[in-house]
Parts: structure tokens; sequence; C-alpha cells
């Protein structure tokens, strides 16, 4: 509720004062300068780099990730993270463009417009708050530090690619892909404080927490508690570096 509030606190003003306040009153400019410098080519890279943030490419491979998780780290609580942060992101923004009016740029529209308000940018938004989350996690979980930075970088290219899409085809205006990202980053947060770093309570915790069944045999408290302290030390600083 919170973030719904603040985002749509923001979308109320952008819309109020983008043609009074600088810089949104520059956006306009920017979106067309965008118009005029496309090209054939480029018209076929940015709905490529859009479509990877359509909404049923976002649930498949969220799908896929939360599985993947799943099988890598012998628990749910990554998953669970992932599919939160993405959810609560798309919540917020659903949300926000049904109080929010805001028109879309004057310029040819290269995608089909969604009947949604402006602001935010749903397709920046859930790029981020999937792609920021699986680089969250991987960063996590890497003992080498160097490689840190390196995680956080290759899954930021989705993400940036989308947003420049979304611009250079005329979907959006500079600050509601700001806000969406904004949104997101604050889901991711939230989401990673409550699931992913968090002291889960004991009957959550061996929901999220249990390791796979092995040869059938069910699992127990010991069971359950030996999963945990598995997964635990393949997290950076728990275990052996």
């Amino acid at each position: 509720m919170l973030i719904w509030g603040a985002l749509a606190v923001m979308g109320w003003l952008v819309a109020a004062l983008d043609d009074a306040v600088w810089p949104l009153t520059r956006e306009e400019s920017l979106v067309q300068w965008l118009e005029a410098h496309r090209s054939p080519r480029w018209n076929e890279i940015t709905a490529a780099m859009s479509w990877i943030a359509d909404t049923r490419h976002i649930i498949i491979t969220l799908v896929v990730v939360a599985v993947g998780f799943r099988l890598v780290f012998h628990r749910w609580r990554e998953s669970a993270f992932v599919v939160a942060a993405v959810s609560m992101q798309a919540l917020a923004f659903v949300a926000t463009t049904a109080v929010v009016s805001r028109t879309r740029p004057a310029v040819e529209h290269l995608d089909v417009s969604p009947p949604t308000s402006s602001f935010p940018s749903g397709h920046a938004g859930a790029a981020l708050a999937l792609y920021g989350s699986i680089a969250l996690v991987l960063a996590w979980h890497t003992r080498r530090r160097w490689l840190r930075p390196l995680v956080w970088l290759v899954l930021a290219v989705p993400p940036a690619c989308v947003a420049y899409a979304r611009l250079y085809r005329g979907m959006h205006f500079p600050s509601d892909v700001a806000g969406s990202l904004l949104n997101s980053a604050v889901c991711i947060t939230l989401a990673a404080r409550a699931i992913l770093f968090a002291a889960l309570p004991p009957q959550l915790g061996d929901v999220l927490d249990t390791s796979f069944r092995r040869r059938g045999a069910p699992i127990g408290p010991e069971t359950a508690a030996q999963g945990r302290g598995s997964s635990d030390a393949s997290a950076p600083g728990r275990g052996a570096p």
C-alpha cells in the first residue's frame, strides 16, 4: 500500500508538472529526437528488446527461474523472493495506472498502446524486478567477490535495453521509465528483507528452506535443518571461502 501510494503521488506530480518544470519540460523533445533518428534496423532491434519484457515472456521466465533456483539451491527461499519482487512490482504498477492519467508521447507509437496510463512503464518495471532480483540472488551466492559486480553488470543489460526500447518506440517519457525503475528497486529491497535475508518463523522456514526428499524418505525436523544448513553454507560469508 505504501509503495502504491508513493508511486501514485509521484505519477500525479509528473502528470501535473510535465509542461511546467524542468527537466519534465524537455522530455517531449527527447522522445521526438529519438523518433527523428529511427531506422528500420533499430526498429527491429528495439522490438526484440521490448519483447523480452512482454507480460507473457516475463511470466515464462519467472517460472523457469523459480524452478531453476529450487533445483540449484534445494529450497524455495530464493524462488519465493523472485516471485514476490516481481508480483509486488506488478501490483503497484496496475494500481498506479488505475489512478494516474498521463497521455503517452505525441509521436508515432511503434507498439500497440495498452489501455493504461503512460506512467509508469510496465515493461521497464517488470524487467528490472525480474532481472534485478535474479542478480541479487546470484551475487549473494557467489563466493568470489570479484564476480559479483560482473553478475550485476550482465543482468543490468536486459532492463537497460527494455528502458531504452520503450523510449525509442515512443511508448513512454523518461520519467515514466524512472518511476517504474524506482518502484522495482523498492520492491526488490522489501522482498529481500522480508524473505531472502530474513530470519523466518519456524513453520515458514520449514516450508521455504526444506531440502529435497532423498530416495523417498520423509523429511523430518533433522533433515530440514540439514537442508537449511547446506543452503546457508552456499551463501557468501556463511561457508568456506
